[in-house]
């Protein structure tokens, strides 16, 4: 058995990162990886979907040229052109993800699948064949989460897609149907109807993105809607079945009717599962909820301690940027001998639909639900001069303000670079600026931050 300072379990972005630092802290760190370095973020989400977007959009800026002056005779969409820059831009990020764990000390890299034996004993079935039992006072679990496959009849004797799959698929799909509405759902949907795919969407909810505000979500279906994205709420999968010279055909209750809709491509995307079932953490005494996710405690520590789980695996949420924090978290107070926490974090995120959606701090409506004496400020992406400028004026921006200390309570920005927007006002929040503050702040004109200051104009009218 080998011993180690630390033992990390996935080469995602919280792994990575906190392998090298602890390396360079003179700790010796195996980092153990089944698949490839740099997880799901480089592999099969972040930086595929984003490169292959930004191809969509082109695309999509052509069909539309003639909004800037211009015609277009002509445009074809070439998938395996598309494929190839992702490829090469997804190889690129991996091979310097790997470059900067090679290149620092105590790091051993080890490509296998990792279970436990033991309490802070692992298991490692070499990909290359064989095994290794490492131990640790201290391991983290990194292993992320993968599709959620729902129990449809016939979905398992059907070659459906994930989100993993399609972003290989080198033909566009004549009728692509999606089951999930969420982040994952929206962006590839949007991306392929722009390809020059027709796409259906089952939401099973009432509504899409339930965490968010009724007008902006309203604002989000309406634009997917005007792309020609067909979206059915209330929608409840009964069976699939493939069909010879058609493809599938799925059937589905639809708001109380029973609807049979023909597709070629099935794109599964109702949600994430935890990848835990393959760990044997009952052998080293880690619980995990009901849902399969890794307990954790505030400082990321699982019931036993020495033993962390960073990253969307412990049950927090799904972004990139969060598993990044967990690590400084961890890093801080083991190597530092600090005492932080996921307490009171800032909570940004992005959809990458185009308009962007971003977000942090609260809605609206938990705002109101809190009895918070609130003010709303809201202001369409029309009324922005950079926008109207660019021709991308779809959209909104919203900001809820406390009433009493005038401090921004959170945001919702629907808009060109909504991320870039909504980044600004996140450091005013974490800086403690009012809104009147920002409403006087001299920015650069004309940029789309400028508007920061209509915005917030809203609230004195």
């Amino acid at each position: 058995m080998k011993k180690y300072d630390a033992i990390i379990i996935g080469a995602g972005q919280a792994g990575i990162p906190l392998a090298r630092k602890l390396g360079k802290a003179g700790m010796r760190t195996a980092i153990i990886e089944q698949r490839l370095i740099g997880g799901t973020c480089i592999n099969d989400g972040c930086t595929p979907t984003k490169t292959m977007i930004a191809s969509a959009k082109m695309a999509w800026q052509a069909a539309n040229s003639e909004k800037w002056g211009l015609k277009v005779e002509k445009y074809a969409v070439n998938m395996q052109a598309v494929l190839q820059r992702k490829n090469e831009i997804v190889e690129r990020f991996r091979n310097g993800a790997t470059r900067s764990l090679q290149k620092v000390e105590n790091i051993d890299i080890i490509f296998g699948a990792a279970s436990f034996s033991a309490k802070k004993v692992v298991e490692i079935r070499l990909n290359d064949g064989g095994t290794e039992t490492l131990t640790a006072e201290y391991i983290f679990i990194d292993t992320g989460t993968t599709t959620r496959i729902p129990e449809i009849e016939g979905l398992d004797a059907i070659p459906y897609l994930t989100s993993t799959s399609i972003l290989d698929l080198d033909v566009i799909p004549e009728q692509l149907l999606i089951i999930g509405a969420g982040y994952i759902a929206m962006e590839l949907g949007q991306m392929f109807r722009r390809f020059g795919s027709r796409v259906t969407m089952l939401e099973h909810g009432p509504g899409i993105l339930a965490k968010e505000d009724e007008d902006v979500t309203e604002a989000i279906t309406e634009l997917l809607r005007d792309e020609g994205i067909t979206i059915l709420l209330e929608a409840k999968t009964k069976k699939v079945r493939q069909i010879a010279g058609v493809g599938f055909t799925l059937t589905a209750d639809v708001a109380g009717e029973v609807m049979s809709i023909d597709c070629s491509h099935i794109l599964v995307a109702p949600g994430r599962r935890p990848q835990t079932p393959d760990l044997s953490l009952d052998k080293a005494g880690i619980e995990t909820n009901e849902k399969g996710y890794i307990k954790v405690n505030d400082q990321l520590e699982t019931n036993v301690p020495g033993v962390y789980a960073l990253g969307e695996v412990n049950g927090g949420p799904a972004f990139t940027h969060i598993a990044y924090n967990d690590h400084l978290i961890v890093y801080k107070n083991i190597v530092g001998g600090e005492h932080r926490s996921v307490k009171d974090r800032p909570l940004p995120y992005c959809m990458y639909i185009d308009p962007q959606f971003a977000r942090v701090g609260i809605t609206e409506k938990e705002a109101r639900d809190k009895g918070l004496n609130i003010k709303v400020a809201k202001q369409p992406m029309t009324h922005v001069a950079r926008a109207i400028e660019t021709g991308e004026d779809r959209g909104m921006m919203k900001a809820i303000v406390d009433a009493d200390t005038k401090k921004i309570l959170g945001a919702s920005i629907l808009a060109v670079e909504g991320g870039e927007i909504m980044s600004v006002l996140q450091m005013a929040m974490m800086g403690g600026m009012t809104y009147d503050e920002v409403r006087e702040c001299v920015f650069a004109h004309p940029t789309l931050a400028e508007s920061l200051n209509n915005l917030f104009m809203m609230l004195d009218r």
